[in-house]
């Protein structure tokens, strides 16, 4: 189903629904239906009471006049918007059904498509390998909230909010934001750097607030930003390019007239000490996970998912997981190629085939240093001299922990 045909249904399903009307008159416009457009948002102002919105559809159906003059080569009346809520268009700019062929194509720079998209998620903490401390982190603090609403209601306790995931590359944040998302059974936005960036000014801001307000119409939801430090940077160290981006992220999230109310807004960074300060405070990303590198019982499991359906016996994936301490899951998966390369190498070399055994993969170890390493070393200047909130307390107790071996 495409999109206008689903947003149809939803406007058949509810006629005066201010933000469906909305949502369909742009997705109209941006598929060159302009008249069509201008009728479903002239349904969204008759309905919308708040200023705000009813402003942002005003402006919409200006652009799409100025479209219509641009492809007819006329000068069709643009509607007039009395202070009622009333909208009145010219007949004649309503009824027209001859579609036009333009003989030029108009781009327009400000009308760069919002492409975010719910997707169906079936993971679940089920298809976690092991880390059993942060899945009961996550379940108390995350998904609680979304199926004991009563209960939160009772003390004023905000359902929703942010969560940023922080840790070593390759150790699963990504993974987890979407198996959070599988078990409290909302609607899952994940975004992507490319919906959001434009090169024209102003663009990039307003496709971040449409996420927003499509997170915002389909309640309760969650939108996750993966590489988040990309959109959230420091503004003490970004351009001056970038800063209004960074201001409507922190506006989006707890701004005035916005509000995350059942919206979960997950996020993933490799580095947090980038990301801008402000998104970090209570109201915002008030909460701080540490995903730490797979624990041995998690590395077990991840060798057996990652030499399952190979051509392999009696590996002893108890005695691999011992000799890989701080590998995260994308090591382990690196190290699962090398030993069959290796093997792949040599059967073609003596032309005997034989299976996989543990042995290849400790040959394929003493060539591989854990990756998250690095990362370890790095924060553990952070917190010495960058702790003073807390922020990085998680990660403390797992460097004191480990402070022999990093």
């Amino acid at each position: 189903m495409d999109k206008i045909k689903w947003l149809q249904e939803m406007v058949a399903q509810s006629p005066a629904d201010p933000q469906a009307n909305y949502w369909l008159g742009k997705e109209l416009a941006e598929n060159g239906r302009y008249h069509e457009a201008i009728s479903s948002i002239s349904t969204a102002i008759s309905n919308c009471a708040e200023d705000r919105l009813r402003n942002d559809m005003v402006n919409e159906l200006v652009k799409i006049s100025s479209h219509l003059k641009q492809e007819e080569n006329t000068s069709p009346s643009l509607p007039d918007v009395p202070m009622d809520g009333e909208v009145n268009f010219p007949q004649s700019s309503i009824n027209k059904t001859k579609p036009f062929q333009p003989m030029l194509k108009v781009i327009d720079g400000n009308a760069a498509p919002t492409n975010a998209k719910q997707e169906t998620d079936d993971v679940t903490f089920a298809d976690v390998a092991g880390l059993e401390d942060l899945k009961k982190t996550i379940h108390l603090r995350i998904i609680s909230p979304f199926f004991n609403k009563g209960l939160f209601a009772k003390f004023r306790k905000k359902i929703g909010g942010g969560i940023l995931f922080y840790g070593p590359p390759g150790c699963g944040k990504t993974f987890i934001a979407r198996a959070t998302a599988g078990e409290c059974n909302a609607h899952f936005y994940p975004v992507r750097i490319t919906d959001i960036l434009d090169p024209y000014i102003g663009v990039s801001e307003r496709n971040l607030k449409d996420i927003f307000d499509k997170a915002r119409f389909q309640k309760p939801s969650i939108l996750f930003f993966d590489e988040v430090d990309t959109i959230g940077f420091s503004r003490s160290k970004s351009s001056s390019n970038t800063r209004g981006l960074i201001d409507t992220f922190l506006t989006e999230m707890e701004g005035i007239d916005s509000s995350t109310d059942e919206i979960l807004v997950m996020a993933a960074t490799n580095t947090p000490w980038d990301v801008d300060n402000a998104l970090k405070r209570p109201g915002r990303f008030d909460r701080l996970i540490f995903v730490a590198p797979p624990d041995e019982e998690a590395r077990e499991q991840i060798f057996k998912l990652k030499v399952k359906g190979r051509f392999a016996e009696n590996i002893d994936t108890q005695l691999l997981a011992s000799k890989t301490e701080f590998f995260s899951g994308a090591d382990i998966e690196n190290v699962v190629e090398l030993a069959s390369e290796h093997l792949i190498e040599e059967i073609l070399t003596k032309g005997t085939e034989r299976p996989l055994t543990t042995e290849d993969f400790l040959q394929a170890l003493e060539n591989v240093q854990p990756s998250t390493l690095d990362w370890l070393r790095t924060v553990k200047n952070y917190v010495k001299y960058s702790n003073h909130g807390g922020l990085y307390n998680d990660v403390e107790k797992y460097l004191s922990k480990h402070s022999r071996r990093i």
